[in-house]
């Protein structure tokens, strides 16, 4: 037994026996120390299942930093199992606290020391054996370039799946049930992203308002899972059982192929401000374990919004964090971690540094470097937003993804709905190519690949993707804390009626017939909508993230803050009316276009030009206006420009060529699929396309109903006329990357876009072609 606590003067095991009634019976044991700021102890007959905590004696001076109070035990930063909660009694802080008229615990934390024993109102920690019944840990591997990532929460993903036995539902079991898992292979899912499982605690205020913390990033424990998440059975069991069903839930999504990547918080604890709970880290060693700002008296410094920081400054704070990691790994098997704030967790004495100790240690730790090790590139100090800029082999959630497909497919054509300009294509072109620009500054130059870019529209936090189409402004009344929380920067567009339609199913053709309210034409628009920011983040280069629930048309009711909403608003709905089932077979589509094609699953940035290892002269990535022809300099730069074909090469013998044409202004466009540079007899221009997928498709079964190929550049169903074609810019930064100003040269030698045939697009809509047959190679 060991315990960190270097300005501590004596430290204490208690051992704790609770007797039927509740009495709680401690023992305690006084360890040696320090050594090198350790306390530790050998205390034999301790077996699985006994509670503990410890006390820490030392002196109580806040001015310095210093709030040592052995009235209050303390939790085992280490410990495997948590069991009991807090509740908001006076005993829980260390400061001198009453209750005001309101009944909310008021008091000074720079006073005096409370000394009333808090032993009954915390949780304790469980001593839980090494496990040694598991099979070997063998896992999926999936390529990056392969990867989809799904993030789920352990109860909301299967609360409400009905194939799951009800007593599975909402736990580690129930998550990893075949019911689920055949919709997550069904789907096309290769990694589910949790969000926390480590040991965490509701805060009482929202508890004391029937609410709790249902996101979980309030940990109270960075190796116990969390119980409540477990069977009933297994919680009666005891932490050691809640072990192994989490262990047993990776083991079962391991052998269907599917990787577990796990959202972990070390960023901060639960114990919150200054004023929050005297639990665990505070207790033990303040100074070293939280986040100071250095001056007299010492003040927390707060980059994470929470109240409290880890101060990754410190070794044993890193050395914590790498231990956790290991655990996770090792012995329950998981396959990488995403990490919440992650800037707070590179801070050096100046601020933040890819060269961090820290990030250091996940490039070379041989336990870590070959997980997948995904990035929250931001905090809320000083320069903390810093997407792009972690090492390899970190990848990171693309905010700017996120708000350039929002911008493009909702902001821009809700204020074109006003006669207002947008942003024109440029950066959605750069989105598409992988974001070279962000992730393509390393040493070498363009190691990262744009694999390194996890491209995301939704995540936990904000708007699901149908209410992004429904709701410009958040509904969060029900949080409690009068709509302030959650964020105001959606770019959302809820296509002219604020809310949910009385028959979100109607179609345009619908419509015709009496008795259809004439808002509901907007229901079709929004389902379009939809299928454009989930086609988008899933066919462009990089990593695809999506939110569970989205492919089957989830809505919060426009609540974008849900942290505190443990009910069906959050839970996923398995009760899919006909245009959610047509969503669910849309998105499985899509993930399939992705599967079957390279061209789609690019692990390197492209240069705009043909591969080395190619022998034809066809480039990687190329860009063409609706009229089939090479964007120009003032394409890129035209904020009215609203049309874009993405040609991406098939890299290798026999992959096709796949072709994405966006359309995002308001009136239909006719477009002239381009043909492919160097594809043909003696490289001449030429392909033959067929369509994949359009977004005016309600159903993917639309497009057998006779959607034929068409030569040398063209193919698709017809639609309405409108506006002349216009063009993009791509795939810019990140040096030797193909970008808007610098057209491939292979591009001039293309036929005349004329000679083609056009096809029209419907109103912010997009289409996917592929090559309909892969043209041999051209003589050398």
């Amino acid at each position: 037994m060991a315990v960190l606590a270097s300005h501590a003067s004596a430290v204490d095991l208690c051992l704790l026996d609770v007797s039927p009634d509740g009495e709680i019976h401690e023992r305690r044991v006084s360890l040696d120390g320090p050594s090198y700021g350790v306390w530790h102890a050998r205390v034999p007959g301790v077996r699985e299942g006994q509670r503990y905590g410890f006390r820490a004696h030392g002196p109580w001076d806040p001015a310095a930093g210093l709030r040592y109070n052995p009235a209050k035990l303390l939790l085992d930063p280490y410990a495997r199992g948590l069991v009991g909660e807090l509740d908001e009694d006076p005993s829980t802080r260390g400061h001198v606290t009453e209750r005001d008229a309101s009944g909310v615990l008021v008091g000074d934390p720079e006073g005096p020391a409370d000394l009333r024993d808090s032993a009954t109102h915390v949780p304790h920690s469980v001593v839980v054996a090494p496990r040694t019944n598991h099979p070997p840990v063998r896992r999926p591997q999936v390529p990056w370039a392969d990867t989809v990532l799904y993030e789920a929460h352990v109860r909301g993903l299967t609360m409400q799946l009905e194939a799951v036995p009800e007593p599975l539902r909402g736990t580690y079991a129930g998550l990893a049930h075949p019911a689920t898992i055949a919709h997550l292979k069904d789907l096309g899912v290769t990694t589910i992203e949790l969000l926390p499982i480590h040991a965490f605690l509701s805060e009482p205020h929202l508890v004391a308002q029937g609410l709790t913390n249902y996101w979980g990033y309030s940990t109270a424990g960075f190796f116990a899972p969390h119980a409540p998440y477990a069977t009933r059975a297994a919680q009666e069991a005891g932490p050691g059982a809640v072990v192994d069903e989490v262990r047993g839930m990776v083991h079962l999504l391991h052998e269907a192929g599917i990787e577990v990547v796990l959202d972990v918080v070390h960023n901060h604890t639960c114990e919150g401000g200054v004023d929050g709970p005297h639990l665990s880290w505070r207790g033990l060693d303040n100074p070293v374990h939280y986040l100071h700002d250095g001056a007299t008296p010492a003040r927390l410094a707060d980059v994470t919004g929470t109240g409290n920081s880890l101060d990754f400054r410190r070794a044993r704070v890193v050395q914590a964090t790498l231990d956790s990691l290991r655990y996770w790994a090792q012995e329950i098997g998981v396959d990488g971690f995403r990490f919440d704030l992650a800037v707070t967790l590179g801070r050096g004495p100046g601020g933040f540094d890819p060269d961090h100790p820290f990030l250091v240690a996940l490039q070379t730790d041989p336990v870590l470097n070959g997980l997948k090790l995904i990035a929250e590139p931001w905090d809320v100090g000083p320069g903390g937003w810093r997407t792009g800029q972690f090492p390899a082999p970190l990848a990171e959630w693309n905010d700017r993804f996120r708000g350039a497909v929002r911008q493009f497919w909702l902001a821009d054509p809700r204020e074109a709905s006003h006669g207002r300009l947008g942003q024109g294509v440029r950066e959605l072109a750069t989105r598409l190519a992988g974001s070279a620009d962000l992730f393509g500054h390393s040493d070498p130059p363009l190691m990262r690949g744009p694999v390194a870019s996890i491209n995301f529209v939704t995540a936990h936090d904000g708007f699901t993707l149908a209410d992004l189409v429904a709701y410009e402004h958040k509904h969060n009344e029900a949080n409690g804390e009068g709509n302030r929380d959650g964020s105001d920067d959606n770019r959302s567009w809820n296509h002219g009626i604020e809310g949910r339609l009385s028959d979100e199913d109607a179609t345009i053709r619908g419509l015709e017939h009496e008795g259809f309210e004439p808002g509901l034409v907007i229901a079709p628009l929004r389902r379009r909508s939809i299928r454009n920011l989930m086609a988008t983040q899933i066919l462009a280069a990089g990593t695809p993230m999506l939110t569970a629930g989205d492919e089957m048309g989830r809505t919060q009711r426009g609540n974008n803050n849900a942290y505190c909403q443990d009910g069906p608003l959050s839970w996923v709905s398995w009760d899919l009316s006909p245009w959610r089932k047509d969503l669910l077979a849309t998105t499985t589509h899509l993930l399939a276009l992705r599967r079957e094609h390279a061209a789609l699953r690019s692990d390197a940035f492209f240069h705009g030009r043909p591969r080395h290892a190619a022998e034809d002269a066809v480039p990687d990535l190329a860009w063409f206006d609706a009229a089939g022809r090479p964007l120009d300099h003032d394409a890129w730069h035209d904020p009215g420009f609203r049309v874009l074909q993405m040609l991406r090469t098939g890299p290798g013998e026999g992959d096709k060529d796949v072709l994405l044409v966006v359309n995002g202004a308001l009136d239909t466009v006719e477009v002239t699929p381009a043909a492919v540079p160097g594809r043909g007899e003696d490289g001449a221009a030429g392909c033959a396309w067929e369509l994949a997928w359009d977004s005016d498709w309600e159903h993917p079964t639309e497009g057998e109903h006779g959607a034929d190929g068409l030569e040398d550049g063209g193919g698709g169903e017809d639609g309405e006329g409108g506006e002349d074609g216009e063009g993009g810019e791509g795939g810019e930064g990140g040096e030797g990357t193909a970008s808007a100003d610098r057209a491939p040269a292979d591009q001039a030698d293309q036929a005349d876009p004329a000679d083609s045939p056009s096809v029209l697009l419907e109103p912010l809509s997009m289409q996917v072609y592929v090559s309909a047959e892969r043209p041999l190679r051209p003589p050398r």
